[in-house]
């Protein structure tokens, strides 16, 4: 509030010609300000008070020439940050936006209530084939509603669909159990998520370099199955067309 108000007084006093330009709210409004290199940069879905560290993927889409650029909100590339966290950690979010992260539950449903955005998610085996899954919406509801996903129609990608069976679910931690199974999906599969019955993807479960015991790695079932973990997995969203 009192960041608000001080912007506010800001933009009544001060003259056309200096005041403050909106501040980014996602990487798309970086990039129309200018900024157009791939890295880390801060948005501000909350407000002027609120600051949040994202990679912003900038490189240009050879498939369709969109303007809009990725925001990442998760990524796993090497094993270096603990993914087996509680839920107030996959709330506020955790890891480094120059390396592996998660961007956090309630930064994601202010970012998707404001606009609508599609998901597009990467990733690698470890024998170096790359392969992706594209999704035509992705929205997350307010922590009053467990933080439910609304995803759109599989639009593309050789990735194949593993996660539109997890449509419509409320997220799942270790310390709060909101999926379909009669056991934890996130204790079982050792990765929070929106899980419904725990054997689909699991993007955020232990990285094990390759082979895992089932359900384990860090996974997508439609690529690699239920037991080899992938290299590297990226969860991106930008304003749909």
């Amino acid at each position: 509030m009192e960041g608000t108000m001080l912007r506010f007084a800001l933009a009544v006093l001060l003259p056309a010609s200096v005041r403050l330009s909106p501040l980014p709210t996602d990487c798309s409004d970086l990039y129309r300000a200018g900024s157009g290199q791939s890295g880390v940069y801060t948005i501000y879905p909350a407000g002027p008070t609120s600051p949040v560290q994202v990679y912003c993927d900038m490189s240009e889409d050879r498939v369709d020439n969109s303007p809009e650029k990725w925001t990442v909100i998760q990524r796993r590339q090497d094993g270096t940050v603990n993914f087996y966290m509680k839920w107030d950690h996959y709330k506020r979010g955790f890891g480094s936006a120059a390396g592996e992260y998660w961007l956090g539950l309630e930064t994601m449903h202010l970012l998707t209530q404001a606009k609508k955005y599609e998901l597009r998610v990467d990733m690698e085996d470890f024998d170096g084939q790359s392969v992706f899954a594209q999704y035509s919406s992705f929205a997350v509801g307010p922590e009053a509603e467990g933080y439910k996903l609304s995803l759109g129609s599989f639009v593309k990608g050789a990735a194949g669909d593993s996660l539109s069976g997890h449509n419509g679910m409320k997220f799942t931690t270790i310390d709060k159990d909101q999926d379909t199974h009669a056991s934890n999906c996130a204790q079982l599969a050792y990765g929070a998520f929106w899980h419904y019955n725990c054997f689909g993807a699991n993007p955020n479960g232990l990285y094990t370099w390759g082979p895992s015991p089932r359900a384990h790695g860090v996974l997508w079932r439609t690529f690699k199955g239920l037991e080899q973990s992938l290299k590297t997995i990226v969860m991106k969203i930008r304003p749909a067309a």
